[in-house]
């Protein structure tokens, strides 16, 4: 197609500046690269930090319960210990109770010293015998009815008194005894109740300690729940300004790509026009290369991270 006579120099300006244009190579640096991704905002590494610094955070409260729950199974060993050992005061005190519960306090002597008293007893009323029969002998009756009524009698009285005597004795082991039994389940008693107190205790010291274990897994738990919490307030507010830094960088880098295509679109604008102007069919129009919304491209950033963080201790 001929080239009409009016437009010859104007194609002949468009061709120069088309060659000047195409030939010089396009400085991608000015628009690519790592100055154009935006760094990590100073609460993201704050958030980073905090992260890693909770990392096994929960460890001491874990010793800490687990040291409690230790300590809480001895004292329900103890108390259960303590429950056996009221079983047994239990029965020592029931044997203590009941019409025989006195023998195994009766003293072991206590037969010695009534054989011995009783025979002394024996001793004494021999005295008294021979009197009655130094009498008889003074007064004639020696062997006579009188002497022996007399010595009947006698016996009579000693051996009434003897069995007094040995019943008295007997009396008093058996009250000293049954005293001793008393004495004795009145001690099974209070010992009892002292194990009682004892094991109340224990079993008290055993849920207090349960107790404390429960708080050191509360205090863990609240721990890295608070710990989790402020690492996604600032990393979903640095990642936010990192957004926005982004944002910036993004339409930079837009606006110096643009730049640097802009003779191409604005001379494939001249040559569409000339086209039309020498009769041709005009061609496709120039648009510029990869635009896009840095706002938005920043924004979903901002939301992948924000959310990543709030994920963190969850």
């Amino acid at each position: 197609m001929a080239i009409p006579e009016f437009l010859t120099d104007t194609v002949k300006d468009y061709s120069k500046q088309a060659t000047a244009a195409y030939s010089a190579p396009i400085d991608t640096s000015q628009f690519t690269g790592r100055q154009f991704v935006a760094g990590q905002d100073p609460m993201q590494t704050q958030a980073a930090n905090l992260a890693t610094q909770g990392v096994g955070s929960y460890s001491p409260y874990l010793s800490a319960a687990q040291t409690a729950q230790t300590q809480g199974a001895g004292a329900l060993g103890s108390a259960a210990t303590a429950v056996g050992g009221l079983g047994a005061l239990q029965a020592s005190a029931a044997g203590s109770t009941g019409a025989q519960a006195y023998q195994p306090f009766m003293s072991p002597y206590q037969t010695d010293v009534i054989n011995a008293t009783l025979t002394e007893y024996d001793k004494s009323r021999l005295g008294g015998q021979q009197s009655i029969r130094d009498a008889a002998v003074n007064s004639g009756n020696f062997g006579g009815g009188r002497e022996g009524a007399m010595m009947g009698q006698y016996n009579a009285d000693s051996l009434v008194n003897r069995a007094a005597l040995q019943n008295q004795m007997l009396q008093q082991g058996f009250g000293n005894a049954q005293q001793a039994a008393q004495q004795n389940f009145a001690n099974q008693g209070s010992l009892f109740n002292m194990q009682n107190q004892q094991n109340l205790a224990n079993q008290g010291l055993a849920g207090a300690y349960g107790n404390q274990m429960n708080q050191q897994f509360g205090m863990s738990d609240f721990n890295r729940t608070g710990m989790g919490q402020d690492i996604n307030a600032l990393g979903s507010l640095g990642a936010l300004n990192q957004g926005q830094q982004q944002a910036y960088l993004s339409a930079d880098q837009q606006a110096a790509q643009t730049g640097a295509y802009e003779p191409y679109g604005r001379l494939n604008q001249y040559g569409n026009m000339l086209t039309g102007l020498s009769g041709g069919v005009a061609g496709q129009q120039y648009q510029d290369p990869n635009q896009s919304n840095p706002w938005q491209t920043a924004l979903g950033t901002t939301m992948g991270l924000g959310g990543l963080y709030g994920k963190i201790f969850n």
